[in-house]
């Protein structure tokens, strides 16, 4: 009997994603836990893998928002025949249309397709598919000039501005004409939007802001040590913050919360949130436990989700959760900064450059590796006392790691 591939829901609060493109075609082998589409939410694109072995035999979503539960597709033996429930049309003043199952037969066998053959459906790409959806252009009107004629966004936008220009009207004499293709139009997608929602949200907490200096000058000397005693991954100075605050999360159990609408969730390990610049937008991958790994295994961990999440293939599982942030700009150049609260999370940690400074110790002036950081919090959720008592304790573990032990 024929398995039905059901749109899963991904994270709490999901109620529905949008189908990107299958990776599969109608007729194909599927093995139970290979990638068989790719799912936008309103945290990641991702691969969704088959949850049984078989046929391809039917796809019922080809692309677009599907609700969660949803059957989008099925997978059983081949020459399986499936019954599709076909949706109902809008109904209309004669009265409702009907729905009914229709037995549809499974595809013949076919070979597995190349990169450029889209079993009769029309090549474009996810962006333009998306623009396209939402400024209602028919892509079967769109001319293609990516590879093998695939409709990429430009195609879209030029196709649309095509149509919206009214016929034989000449340009008003008084206006200078404006250059076609000057303003490029980006619609946001799902991640966009939920960092555009999220930042919005967090600008309505009461949040105070607490910066220190500190003397990096064992830090980098241990940073350099670990490097040379685990050749095989590159230890940051960000892992060592991460391994630094999560023992010091532990040790103030009060900043180690998330704040809920009647109440403080205070978690039992430090799961901390490092912020990463993603070509689809800021994303926070969480390193899980972080007070129980060591250094080299959380640099193991955090280049494995950076580099995920560079490749937009960061999973939900990767972003749920948190219980605090690190946002690091030193590479950057940046002296300085005050970092944007991830809620619910009550506290986020931005983090300066390390830079020389002349600073006076007992009395001589010494040039040190200075780095500044600033801690924002949320005051519904932490104290000014305990935010100085926390990030004066991570202060003391840079300064002197051994400390932290």
């Amino acid at each position: 009997m024929a398995t039905e591939v059901k749109l899963p829901r991904l994270g709490q609060g999901m109620e529905s994603g949008t189908i990107v493109k299958w990776l599969k075609a109608e007729g194909q082998a599927v093995e139970k836990g290979e990638p068989l589409y790719e799912l936008d939410t309103d945290k990641v694109t991702q691969e969704v893998e088959a949850e049984a072995s078989g046929v391809l035999l039917k796809i019922a979503v080809a692309e677009g928002e599907v609700a969660v539960g949803r059957t989008i597709g099925f997978i059983g033996a081949e020459g399986e025949v499936v019954e599709v429930a076909v949706e109902a049309p809008a109904a209309t003043a004669e009265g409702p249309a009907a729905a009914a199952p229709a037995p549809v037969e499974a595809p013949a066998p076919v070979e597995v397709a190349s990169s450029s053959t889209t079993n009769g459906r029309i090549k474009a790409s996810p962006l333009a598919r998306r623009i396209a959806r939402e400024r209602g252009v028919d892509l079967g009107a769109v001319r293609g000039t990516g590879p093998d004629g695939r409709i990429v966004a430009e195609d879209v936008e030029r196709a649309e501005a095509g149509a919206a220009a009214p016929a034989q009207v000449a340009p008003a004499p008084s206006r200078a004409a404006v250059p076609a293709g000057e303003i490029e139009h980006r619609p946001l997608t799902s991640v966009r939007k939920t960092i555009a929602r999220r930042l919005t949200e967090a600008w309505t907490v009461p949040a105070f802001q607490l910066t220190v200096d500190v003397d990096m000058s064992r830090a980098d000397e241990l940073v350099r040590r670990q490097r040379e005693l685990n050749p095989d991954v590159r230890i940051t100075v960000t892992d060592l913050l991460t391994r630094l605050s999560a023992q010091a999360l532990m040790r103030h159990r009060d900043m180690n919360v998330r704040f809920g609408d009647d109440e403080l969730l205070v978690y039992p390990s430090a799961d901390v949130g490092i912020a990463v610049a993603a070509p689809q937008g800021l994303v926070v991958p969480v390193v899980r436990s972080a007070d129980r790994l060591t250094l080299a295994e959380i640099a193991a961990v955090r280049g494995d989700l950076v580099s995920r999440a560079r490749e937009a293939k960061l999973r939900t599982e990767d972003l749920d959760g948190g219980t605090f942030t690190i946002s690091n700009l030193g590479m950057f150049g940046i002296d300085q900064f005050v970092a944007v609260l991830n809620p619910p999370q009550a506290s986020i940690l931005a983090v300066g450059r390390t830079r020389d400074q002349v600073v006076p110790v007992e009395g001589e002036l010494l040039v040190l590796p200075i780095m500044t950081m600033t801690l924002t919090c949320d005051h519904r959720a932490v104290d000014g006392a305990t935010g100085a008592e926390f990030l004066g304790t991570i202060k003391a573990f840079l300064e002197d790691p051994g400390l932290a032990l």
